[in-house]
């Protein structure tokens, strides 16, 4: 019996993701303000870390749910170059780019529409490049 796992098209590739932060606590307030969601914040050892709201007893790889974490780590640094996460701005995009400023952040894009939905590029309070998508 192998122990590869298949990936097919019902597998996220996508499982975890970690957005670097330079100050937890002020990162943590900006993606509650702009999401409108409460974070955990957890400390191990040197590293502490914010988590996005999940469900523990979910399999991310297979449920179609993928969170991340917040993460203070001297391996990681903020960056506006490389790889953009895109985060959930649903039901309504524009609602969450009305409080990036306000939250302290900054809008660099427009709303482009995609199928499906529309995605929108902010820099958040860390000095991060982050993607923003919503259905509508």
């Amino acid at each position: 019996m192998s122990l590869l796992r298949k990936i097919d098209e019902r597998t996220n590739i996508i499982t975890w993701f970690e957005i670097p932060v330079k100050d937890i606590d002020r990162a943590k307030k900006f993606y509650e303000t702009i999401l409108d969601i409460e974070m955990i914040k957890q400390v191990d050892g040197e590293n502490e870390g914010v988590f996005f709201p999940f469900d523990p007893n979910t399999i991310q790889a297979t449920s179609g749910r993928v969170t991340g974490v917040l993460s203070k780590s001297e391996r990681n640094s903020p960056s506006t170059n490389g790889t953009v996460v895109y985060i959930n701005a649903s039901p309504n995009i524009q609602t969450v780019l009305d409080k990036v400023e306000k939250a302290g952040g900054k809008v660099i894009s427009p709303t482009i529409q995609i199928p499906p939905g529309l995605i929108a590029l902010i820099i958040d309070s860390e000095g991060n490049k982050i993607g923003l998508h919503s259905e509508q």
